[in-house]
């Protein structure tokens, strides 16, 4: 059985974290928390998913290179700058790691290293230097809403979460936390995401969950069809839980799946939900298709449809947006058997059956789109496969964002 608990990325045995201050934009809120630590006491399994974009933050470079020998004992992350495509960017990634190392008494390369923020400005790498002794020592059990709040750039909500489960008689403990609000768009990490367990579980399995998992939860999250060069997931597995190592894919090993797969819906669905400027959390679903592949293709091009985009900011049924942008995702349907609706918690209206549009009321259908939840559901009435994606409306609000965010 599966269960939702507190401590986010502490939830785990033997895992601390800290979220401080240090500065990094200076103009910032005083407020702001902009660096975050995550420890653990033991050496963990670790593995990760990067960015699929071509120009590439030089902390994807940095952590890939201390990822590779498939162990790690932390991760290190500000928000406030990207490091990325500026002057001294490699060299000041390692030197982040440098840092949390001699603030810890660990290696360099025993960290995973991230940053957010603006692209093409050289990080204030002093003012990290300088903070990394009191991130260091502010580590806590209950430091991960902290963290959660120092990787956040525009963000409007921390996005954080822990589950427990059993494995053979052991009670396993998985969290995580989130940052993701803009510049996301499928197939990539797709954010920053840091997960910890105390499961006992091999590198080589640690990875394949995380791919097979990203590709279903993050990767099917679109908020503006941008990709961030420095995006990527991180999981680390301490083994301190006990359990008998997972070693094969088997009955342990879907169950540490689950678990998995359960923490990054919860995350990519606040990250659809919290898009820059967003009003309400869209998803849609694709149900009847012939293949879980094109169900999938369809439900991205349904949410990363501008004019669909902007027809749930008005609250507006228009369906033939949906039919259209379908259309054009280059995935096999049959227009003619398309059964289509819009559905909330204020109720469901049928808007097309078998291509063609009904007669509905308008005004039902103006109250189910104005709930902060709304599900274009779609029914191809095709084959036995279905797939979900999740992104938001398209507001003014992030126009505003995106016209000044570097200025």
């Amino acid at each position: 059985m599966l269960n939702e608990i507190s401590g986010g990325v502490c939830a785990a045995q033997g895992f601390k974290a800290a979220g401080i201050r240090c500065g990094v934009q200076a103009d910032a809120s005083p407020d702001k928390l902009d660096l975050a630590m995550i420890l653990s006491e033991r050496e963990c399994a670790a593995a990760a998913v990067y960015t699929l974009n071509r120009v590439k933050a030089a902390p994807i470079y940095v952590t890939m290179d201390h990822l590779e020998n498939g162990v790690a004992w932390g991760v290190v992350s500000n928000s406030g700058n990207a490091n990325a495509c500026c002057p001294m960017s490699h060299e000041n990634a390692e030197a982040m790691c440098l840092f949390a190392a001699q603030a810890t008494g660990r290696e360099a390369e025993d960290f995973a290293v991230a940053s957010s923020g603006i692209i093409g400005q050289t990080i204030n790498i002093q003012a990290i230097q300088t903070g990394m002794p009191k991130v260091a020592s502010a580590l806590s059990a209950a430091g991960s809403t902290d963290a959660a709040a120092a990787i956040m750039t525009t963000d409007t909500v921390k996005k954080e979460i822990a589950v427990s489960f059993e494995l053979g008689g052991k009670e396993i403990r998985l969290g995580a936390v989130a940052k993701g609000s803009g510049m996301i768009h499928p197939n990539m990490g797709t954010l920053l995401a840091f997960i910890t367990t105390d499961c006992a579980i091999t590198h080589e399995m640690l990875e394949d969950a995380l791919r097979e998992v990203s590709a279903k939860t993050f990767n099917r999250v679109t908020i503006d069809g941008e990709t961030s060069p420095g995006d990527m997931a991180v999981a680390l597995a301490n083994g301190m839980a006990g359990n008998e190592q997972i070693e094969w894919k088997d009955e342990d090993y879907n169950t540490f799946c689950a678990a998995l797969d359960y923490v990054c819906r919860h995350l990519s669905r606040s990250i659809a939900g919290d898009g820059e400027g967003a009003g309400r959390l869209v998803t849609c679903r694709v149900t009847g298709a012939r293949s879980e592949e094109s169900a999938e293709r369809l439900a991205k091009t349904v949410v990363s449809s501008a004019l669909v985009k902007a027809a749930m900011f008005g609250a507006d049924a228009n369906w033939g947006r949906v039919l259209v942008a379908m259309g054009y995702s280059k995935a096999p349907f049959r227009p003619e058997h398309v059964d289509m609706s819009f559905e909330s918690a204020a109720g469901s209206v049928l808007v097309c059956k078998q291509g063609d549009g009904l007669a509905f009321d308008e005004a039902l259908a103006k109250q189910i789109l104005s709930e902060k939840e709304v599900v274009i559901a779609v029914n191809l009435n095709e084959g036995e496969d279905e797939a979900e994606c999740w992104g938001c409306d398209l507001t003014y609000d992030y126009v505003r964002i995106n016209g000044d965010y570097r200025t």
